[in-house]
């Protein structure tokens, strides 16, 4: 006996249901009602010269909070996240300064910054050191060298290339940075390995119950080192959107880049604890708390209020996310 085909509605209502459980299905919502809210107490903020600025000023915490993902999904944290970035501003900045060429300048940057990854990587995986007392370790060290390399100064960098990733062009009505191409590509990129790869599904098995993937046969400390050098270059690629962004070497500067990756990864709907979470929501996290500020901003309201309002997003986030691991 054939079974009853199923209805049109039921089909549609099970598809609803499979969109709203996914993790960034509540953010999503979030985000859409902080635009309503703000497009209604200020007509500014829907123009489309605003929605430009805003996707300009998510680049540099967006591309960072790529490899926070990366390394969020694994239950490790990442609290040398803008010590490296800004170890790969100072590098390019001072190499192309002293009349190095300026591409080959920037590669160098990167693979410092890709080796400073290997080498939290190294740590975690090889020694087993808790993530957080490594990349906390690495702040410190990084923050220091950083103030020795650049002697302490903040100092200009005027290269076509190095500035080339906040050259704007027009799309539609809007005006935007090759820095936010090349942050939605990367999106793309490392979305499509998380996703559509081994090594992915192999990532949130790792963070989900590293014993169980390791009884498996999954090779969790390779996995976690490669999850560790790629972020390491993302932070590079990012230190190079940051130079188109603001076109000076800073040694203090993206001092809360750090809590600024997690705020934005957390948001979310990516578990602290690992294994559950993905890219989508990490970039629609980063866009609330750029909606988030700009809105607050257009309001007149004090960016110390905006610090307060985005750290109760997190806890708010943070606490959802063990309430549905314990639910589960």
């Amino acid at each position: 006996m054939s079974a009853p085909p199923v209805s049109a509605p039921a089909t549609r209502s099970g598809i609803a249901l499979k969109i709203i459980g996914t993790p960034s299905a509540g953010p999503l919502l979030v985000l859409i009602a902080f635009c309503v809210i703000f497009s209604l107490t200020n007509p500014r903020f829907l123009a489309t010269h605003n929605i430009s600025i805003i996707l300009q000023q998510t680049v540099i915490i967006g591309t960072l909070a790529i490899g926070q993902t990366l390394v969020i999904l694994t239950a490790g944290i990442d609290l040398a996240v803008g010590a490296i970035c800004v170890l790969g501003t100072i590098l390019a900045g001072k190499l192309v300064n002293l009349g190095y060429d300026p591409v080959l300048s920037m590669a160098f940057a990167v693979l410092v910054c890709t080796i400073a990854g290997f080498a939290a990587g190294g740590l975690i995986s090889g020694l087993r050191l808790p993530p957080f007392i490594v990349t906390l370790g690495i702040l410190g060290i990084l923050t220091a060298a950083l103030r020795l390399i650049s002697q302490g100064g903040a100092f200009p960098v005027r290269d076509a290339f190095l500035g080339w990733t906040g050259n704007t062009f027009k799309l539609g009505g809007f005006v935007l940075t090759f820095g936010v191409v090349i942050m939605l590509l990367l999106y793309v990129v490392v979305w499509y390995l998380l996703n559509e790869t081994k090594w992915g599904r192999h990532v949130y098995a790792t963070g989900n119950n590293p014993e169980a993937a390791r009884l498996v046969g999954i090779p969790v400390r390779r996995h976690l080192m490669s999850v560790y050098l790629l972020a390491g270059f993302i932070y590079g690629i990012a230190a190079w959107l940051a130079l188109g962004r603001i076109p000076n070497a800073d040694p203090n500067a993206l001092q809360t880049a750090n809590l600024d990756s997690i705020t934005a990864v957390v948001i979310g709907g990516t578990s602290l604890f690992g294994g559950r979470g993905g890219l989508v929501g990490t970039l629609i996290g980063a866009l609330i708390v750029g909606v988030l500020r700009n809105g607050l901003t257009l309001a007149g309201i004090d960016p110390l209020w905006q610090d307060l309002v985005t750290g109760v997003l997190v806890i708010v986030a943070v606490a959802l996310d063990q309430l549905s691991r314990r639910r589960r």
